[in-house]
């Protein structure tokens, strides 16, 4: 038996062990549906609730929302009548809810997907997995323990052109990366989104039961829906948003799950608006080896950081650079002189003309178009593994580390500190204070499961 066929038999037994092992699951062949429990269909959910209909063998069986229009608007979708609850927690009750796909504001993401693992479900929880690191380690624990397969929404993992780009680069043809840069960039000034007074909640909005584990704060309409994305209490802001997809990628390429260490400066420069999280930021981080890696959160200006503006990250080696886009790569060869650089004196002044004589580049050009990073391939993937046990492209430890990378950012934002990152322990190896940023206190009575 050659090693590939024993791995693969391997893998195979364990996944038919752990099937076996699983009480009170359904044990799924692979032409049966998959009866999937929706929790939070709104602009995301909506979205992901478009990439599970993708599938013949996605039944939507349940529908949870606390905004009842969102709840009408996802079932004509669905079709057959799915159930509705109101409560997630019924929808966690229901015997024919084989899995559940959480797409709720990430301040209830842990509560929801722990909760989801007791009841025996296997989950497709949305980026990014958490609210603050203490959480994630916490779900990928659940998970273990109850044995559940678990897809992170991190869905550029099933796109087959950042695979490959990220194989490219780990396999050294770039030559040592020195730099990974990623990009988020939007205009927004001079309003953004606006600054509306608090007041109370319109009819048909359970403001309570939207904040949930939450700090109580009064009604804003910010706060709410796609917005709560500028606010602290229920978001890391665009570095969890937008960074954890870019992380994520940049993670694999380098063959890294951490960071070494972090820091980051900005603010609210420019837009009035009643925002938390800042309209200008830039993070950086070191990786092993040498690599820095930053994030640029540029929001109140829209021209191109890099190659051109559809670039979300680039890597820069010493070859050459490999530009992502949402759709595909491009490797741009380094020319390479087989001369000293000159030390730029009066006297080389003749030398260092000469210096790129016979230059010539070490890698050839190259430009793969792959599509967009479709949701749909994530939620195929995690319909597999349902059925498999097999891991997910994006499972709970992986979604776990490249979420972690971001929300250490904000630490580092909100502290103004050069924080060092025990991978290990999962803490600030030189600040203590910093350390505190790392977990919250629920809101009572909500409280996350041991």
């Amino acid at each position: 038996m050659t090693s590939v066929t024993r791995r693969k038999f391997g893998q195979t037994a364990a996944a038919a062990c752990v099937g076996t092992a699983l009480s009170g699951t359904r044990i799924l062949g692979a032409n049966d549906r998959v009866r999937v429990g929706f929790i939070g269909v709104g602009n995301r959910g909506d979205q992901v609730l478009d990439a599970f209909l993708a599938h013949q063998d996605a039944q939507i069986v349940a529908i949870s929302d606390i905004y009842e229009p969102y709840v009408d608007f996802a079932a004509s979708k669905a079709g057959g009548q799915p159930a509705r609850a109101k409560d997630y927690r019924r929808l966690l009750e229901m015997k024919d809810v084989d899995a559940v796909a959480i797409c709720t504001p990430d301040h209830w993401h842990a509560l929801q997907m722990i909760e989801a693992c007791e009841a025996g479900k296997d989950v497709y929880v949305e980026k990014p997995l958490s609210l603050v690191v203490s959480e994630g380690r916490a779900m990928v624990a659940a998970a273990r323990r109850h044995q559940r397969v678990v897809q992170v929404g991190i869905h550029r993992r099933s796109a087959a052109f950042v695979e490959e780009a990220a194989d490219l680069v780990r396999s050294g043809a770039l030559g040592p990366i020195t730099v990974a840069r990623s990009f988020h960039v939007q205009n927004e000034w001079p309003k953004g989104i606006g600054a509306p007074p608090d007041g109370p909640p319109p009819a048909g909005v359970d403001w309570e039961a939207w904040l949930g584990p939450a700090p109580m704060r009064a009604y804003n309409k910010n706060r709410t829906f796609y917005r709560f994305r500028w606010f602290y209490d229920y978001s890391g802001g665009q570095v969890t948003n937008f960074g954890v997809h870019y992380m994520d990628a940049i993670h694999w390429a380098l063959g890294q799950d951490a960071p070494l260490a972090v820091t980051a400066m900005g603010g609210k420069v420019a837009i009035a608006d009643n925002r938390e999280i800042p309209d200008t930021l830039e993070v950086l981080w070191t990786y092993p080896g040498g690599t820095l890696v930053t994030f640029s959160q540029y929001n109140a200006t829209a021209a191109p950081a890099a190659r051109d503006r559809r670039v979300e990250i680039e890597f820069r080696g010493t070859k050459g650079t490999l530009y992502l886009y949402g759709d595909g790569y491009e490797v741009v060869p380094d020319e390479i002189s087989p001369q000293e650089f000159p030390a730029r004196t009066p006297l080389d002044r003749a030398y260092e003309r000469g210096y790129r004589t016979g230059a010539t580049p070490l890698i050839e050009a190259s430009k793969r178009s792959g599509g967009k990073a479709d949701t749909a391939l994530h939620a195929r993937n995690f319909l597999d593994c349902v059925k498999s046990r097999a891991a997910c492209n994006c499972d709970i430890e992986t979604g776990h580390r490249s979420t972690s990378a971001t929300l250490i950012a904000n630490v580092a934002y909100k502290t103004k500190r050069y924080l060092e990152w025990d991978r290990t322990a999962e803490r600030f190896a030189n600040d203590s204070d910093a350390n505190r940023f790392l977990t919250y206190r629920y809101r009572a009575p909500y409280r996350l499961p041991e």
